[in-house]
């Protein structure tokens, strides 16, 4: 089968990792977004869904002729929003070019409207002109006498140039109006479905913001400065690069489960230190997009899953950092961290130049720098990357990873993120991730509280607690957070997705961060009390919703 030619605005169907072939677009890439190396790939923006990724050429079908094959083997709710986002787009740019194409016929009939009526105008004066000509030659010398002198002050050009020149259109030309008319330019999916297509072209020039009025997508960029300072922005039909004073540059923040479908896994070997709720979802992920993986646990047992799915066995920290390339870690806080890194057999025995540490668990700022110079110390490359999300985020590889220190080590871990992650952000020096993981788990924890809080109120007050969900669940306050925590506490199931015990931990270490720079965290510190008393209450191992047991009791 000869292989089909795509294009820039080619409708296409995309593997997407775990998931079956999705509908998307062939589209420009971000700024400063690179082609990955050794393989020809287009980037494409998927429908009814937040994912954006470079695809390869092998991974791709044109939407058409594959429509019917793909939607008689995929039946989910999801898959048929996407298939009926992509109709409805097609349908818009349906529209717009039969208004271009009507547009283009009325303004032709109107020039040639105009051509007509300059060809009658001009042959009315040339024959207006002709008639005075033969006047003239009639009349008498003092006539002659007149007509010259009346032709001087009007100058040398004949009668009927004259009469051209005063016409307020020329032959064969638009009006000034008319010309000024802008044609809407037919939708990229027409030139593409109707055109030759020769092959794909990149544009000219990447760096100008990438146009679409295509409204199912959404894009995160992210500006990161040498300096702490650090802003993102969502950004939707137009992709635009915040920047600071201080003169950032935009780098990608990779969107997994789009990128999952395209990735070609780090040729390096891979090891990873702990597996609770947070390491076992990332490993499997690691796994299932290729990648070669040695894995270490305090409790041997839990290797064994992993084992059976692929994963090698390494028999102390120690061992895995030796063997392996990058080693990542998660662990529950950091005096664990500390430990796996500095006690016996640890991470700092196996550490040699050239190796890499990746640290991803939950930790101050203090902790993570001490580490980083340690590893440093040995010739080793350091870098933190605590991870947002929670273990069913962890499972669905829709991880957020905020990472600081080595930044060529951030890159080298691009298929890892990629496989663990939906985005992830670089932000400068080691210290700054620990920090904006801080802040973003006490905002979290604090949020978790107030929700307990609520519902708490509304059952003393007489008022249904179901209700107050179904309120919020309208309101600017909806979210999957939201809804999934408050029916944790509506049918009692407290089975841990993100331990009580860590998000107080957090909360703790929030307040000693804002008290290290003389900054009040008053909210975050009454919330930490609430937690203090679920954790008396033997919540300690619930989900953080159980903070709700903490005000019934």
């Amino acid at each position: 089968m000869a292989a089909v030619s795509l294009r820039l605005g080619d409708l296409v169907w995309g593997k997407l990792g775990r998931y079956p072939p999705w509908p998307g677009k062939i589209v420009n890439p971000p700024k400063d977004l690179k082609k990955p190396r050794g393989k020809k790939c287009f980037f494409v923006k998927f429908f009814g869904t937040e994912d954006h990724a470079w695809i390869k050429v092998e991974q791709l079908k044109p939407y058409h002729p594959h429509k019917e094959e793909m939607i008689k083997i995929n039946k989910g709710k999801r898959f048929q929003q996407a298939v009926d986002a992509v109709e409805e787009f097609l349908r818009k740019t349906k529209g717009k070019d039969q208004a271009s194409s009507h547009n283009s016929s009325e303004e032709k009939n109107r020039r040639n409207s105009s051509e007509e009526r300059g060809k009658q105008s001009a042959g009315e004066e040339k024959r207006k002109a002709s008639l005075s000509e033969g006047k003239v030659k009639k009349g008498t010398g003092e006539g002659k006498k007149r007509v010259s002198s009346v032709s001087s002050e009007r100058g040398s050009k004949s009668p009927l140039k004259r009469a051209q020149d005063q016409s307020p259109r020329k032959r064969g030309r638009p009006p000034k109006d008319e010309k000024d008319l802008t044609i809407p330019e037919s939708s990229t999916v027409k030139r593409v479905m109707t055109g030759t297509v020769a092959g794909f072209k990149w544009p000219p020039s990447v760096s100008e913001p990438v146009k679409d009025s295509d409204p199912h997508f959404h894009h995160f960029l992210l500006s990161q400065t040498e300096k702490p300072a650090v802003c993102y922005q969502a950004i939707t039909k137009k992709l635009k690069v915040c920047e600071e004073e201080t003169g950032s540059t935009s780098i990608q923040a990779a969107d997994s489960t789009a990128v999952n479908g395209s990735i070609t896994p780090t040729d390096k070997k891979i090891g990873f230190l702990g597996l609770g709720l947070m390491g076992s979802g990332i490993v499997s992920n690691l796994l299932k997009m290729g990648h070669t993986v040695t894995v270490w646990n305090r409790t041997a047992e839990k290797c064994d899953l992993f084992i059976q799915e692929g994963a090698r066995l390494g028999r102390t920290p120690a061992e895995v950092v030796s063997t392996c390339d990058i080693t990542f870690a998660c662990v529950s806080d950091p005096k664990a961290a500390k430990d796996l890194v500095l006690g016996p057999s640890g991470v700092l025995q196996g550490i040699r130049p050239g190796k890499c540490y990746v640290d991803m668990s939950t930790v101050d700022a203090d902790t993570v720098t001490e580490l980083a110079q340690v590893i440093v110390s040995r010739g080793g490359r350091f870098l933190e990357a605590p991870v947002s999300g929670n273990q069913q985020l962890s499972n669905d590889g829709m991880l957020v990873i905020l990472a600081a220190g080595d930044r060529g080590l951030y890159e080298d871990c691009s298929s890892c993120f990629q496989a663990m992650g939906k985005t992830s952000f670089f932000l400068g020096e080691v210290g700054n991730a620990a920090k904006m993981m801080l802040i973003v788990n006490m905002v979290q924890g604090s949020f978790m509280a107030t929700i307990a809080e609520g519902l708490t109120l509304a059952q003393v007050t007489g008022q249904s607690q179901q209700t107050l969900l179904d309120i919020l669940n309208q309101g600017q306050l909806a979210s999957i957070f939201l809804d999934q925590k408050c029916q944790n506490i509506l049918q009692g199931n407290f089975k841990p997705d993100f331990y009580l015990k860590y998000i107080q931990k957090d909360l703790r270490l929030a307040i000693a961060l804002g008290d290290s720079v003389n900054h009040p965290t008053p909210m975050a510190a009454a919330a930490n009390e609430v937690y203090k008393r679920a954790k008396a209450l033997d919540q300690s191992d619930n989900d953080m919703s159980a903070v709700y047991r903490a005000y019934i009791h």
